[in-house]
C-alpha cells in the first residue's frame, strides 16, 4: 500500500511522515519547487505477526508493508490552475490514499502562510486544489483526444472515443467543485479512466495536527469544527500531536508506554492512523506460516481464496485446487495445526471461498506443464 502525506505548508507534515517512518527527513522550504520527495517503507504492526513469529520461530520473516510519501514544499493554494503544482500532484499521483495533515496549533516561531490558524478553511483549501489538480489533468487529456478525433477518427480505439464521453461528465462534476470520487460513473467506466489516477477519487484521510496541550483533553471550537466538516464529507479524521509523537519515537518500549499513559492514550497515533488507512481502503491481512517463513499478506475485504492465491503468485492462483484455511484466533488457541485439525477447526474451502481477516491459509495447487 502506498500513502501520500499532503498539507498546506508549516502544516506539520513531514513532522508526520518523521514520526510514521521513524526517520529524520528535513521538511522542505516554504515555495520550493523540487521535485524531490520523502519515501520511507515501514513495517504494519500487527500483533499478530509477532505472535506467529513466536509459535514459529521461522528462518525469515516478512511482515506487510506500506509506503509514504511527503512530496516537498507543501501543497500552496492556487498551485493547480497555475501549473506550478503539478510536480507535488506526480509525487502523490501513484498513491492509493492521501492523508492531508490540516494544522490545528499555533506556534509562532512557525508562522502560518495565510496569516492564522484556520483548520476547515485549511482542509477545504486542499480538496479543492485536489480536485483542480484533476480538472487540469482532464481539460489536457480532452483536448488531445478531441484533436485526435478531428485529425483521423479511425485511427482511434472505441475506448478513446468512449473516454471523451466520460471525461466530459467527470468535467461536468469538477467544475461543480465536487470531488471525482462522487461523480455518477459505473465501476466499468472508471476501469476505462484508471491510468489518470484522480486525486480527488482517491480517500482522504484527514489528520488534526493539534498542539501537544490538547492532548487527551477535550476538542477546542476550531478542531470540532473540523470534525464536523469531516463528518459532513466523509472523510475519517483523527487527532494527533505530530510533535509530542516525535518524541514518542525515541523511546524504549516501556518509556512509550508511560508516555502514552501519562496522556490516557491507548494507542500511538502512528498505529491508530495505519488501521485507519486499513481501514478506509478495506484491506485486511492473511498469513502463511512454516518452519521456512512467516509472511503477512495484504488483500482487499471480500477477495475469495483463488484471488489471495493470486498475491502469493499467479502460478498458484492459475492451478489453484483447495485453500487449507484455520483463523488466527482457532490456531493460536490451539497451540499448532496439528491441535486445530484435531478440533476441526482447519479446513479445506473452495476458490470462491471469503478470506477473513486473519486466516492463516495454506494452497494446494497444481501447475501442469
Amino acid at each position: 500500500m502506498k500513502v501520500g502525506i499532503i498539507g498546506l505548508p508549516a502544516s506539520g507534515k513531514t513532522t508526520l511522515f518523521n514520526v510514521l517512518t521513524r526517520s529524520s527527513a528535513q521538511t522542505g522550504s516554504f515555495g520550493a519547487r523540487s521535485r524531490e520527495e520523502n519515501l520511507g517503507v515501514i513495517n504494519v504492526p500487527d500483533p499478530r505477526f509477532h505472535r506467529l513469529i513466536e509459535m514459529y520461530r521461522p528462518k525469515k520473516e516478512a511482515p506487510a508493508f506500506i509506503e509514504f510519501v511527503d512530496a516537498l514544499g507543501g501543497l500552496e493554494t492556487g498551485s493547480a490552475r497555475s501549473g506550478v503544482g503539478q510536480d507535488f500532484f506526480a509525487a502523490i499521483r501513484s498513491a492509493e490514499t492521501l492523508v492531508n495533515v490540516v494544522r490545528c496549533f499555533s506556534n509562532e516561531a512557525v508562522p502560518h502562510p495565510s496569516g492564522s490558524v484556520d483548520p476547515v478553511r485549511d482542509a477545504r483549501a486542499i480538496v479543492s486544489e485536489l480536485i483542480l489538480g484533476d480538472m487540469v489533468l482532464v481539460e489536457r487529456r480532452l483536448e488531445r483526444l478531441e484533436k485526435q478525433l478531428q485529425v483521423n477518427r479511425a485511427k482511434m480505439t472505441g475506448d478513446q472515443i468512449s473516454q471523451i464521453e466520460l471525461l466530459k461528465r467527470l468535467r461536468d462534476t469538477l467544475e461543480a467543485e465536487v470531488p471525482a470520487r462522487k461523480a455518477e460513473l459505473k465501476p466499468d467506466e472508471w476501469l476505462k479512466l484508471r491510468e489518470l489516477e484522480f486525486l480527488s477519487a482517491k480517500p482522504i484521510l484527514m489528520v488534526a495536527n493539534i498542539d501537544e496541550a490538547s492532548i487527551g483533553g477535550e476538542s477546542g471550537e476550531q478542531v470540532s469544527a473540523l470534525h464536523d466538516y469531516c463528518r459532513e464529507n466523509e472523510f475519517p479524521v483523527i487527532d494527533l500531536c505530530a510533535e509530542a509523537e516525535m518524541q514518542v519515537t525515541q523511546l524504549g518500549p516501556e518509556e512509550e508506554a508511560e508516555f502514552l499513559a501519562a496522556y490516557g492514550i491507548e494507542e500511538s497515533g502512528r498505529d491508530r492512523l495505519i488501521r485507519l488507512a486499513y481501514e478506509q481502503l478495506g484491506l485486511i491481512s492473511f498469513f502463511t506460516v512454516g518452519e521456512d517463513e512467516v509472511k503477512a499478506w495484504t488483500i482487499r475485504r471480500g477477495q475469495t481464496a483463488v484471488e489471495a492465491a493470486g498475491r502469493i503468485h499467479t502460478d498458484i492462483a492459475r492451478g489453484f485446487i483447495r485453500a487449507e484455511v484455520v483463523s488466527y484466533d482457532h490456531l493460536t488457541e490451539d497451540g499448532s495445526l496439528a491441535a486445530a485439525k484435531e478440533k476441526g477447526h482447519w479446513r479445506l474451502e473452495g476458490k470462491d471461498y471469503i478470506v477473513q481477516d486473519g486466516d492463516i491459509l495454506n494452497i494446494r495447487f497444481n501447475v501442469s506443464k
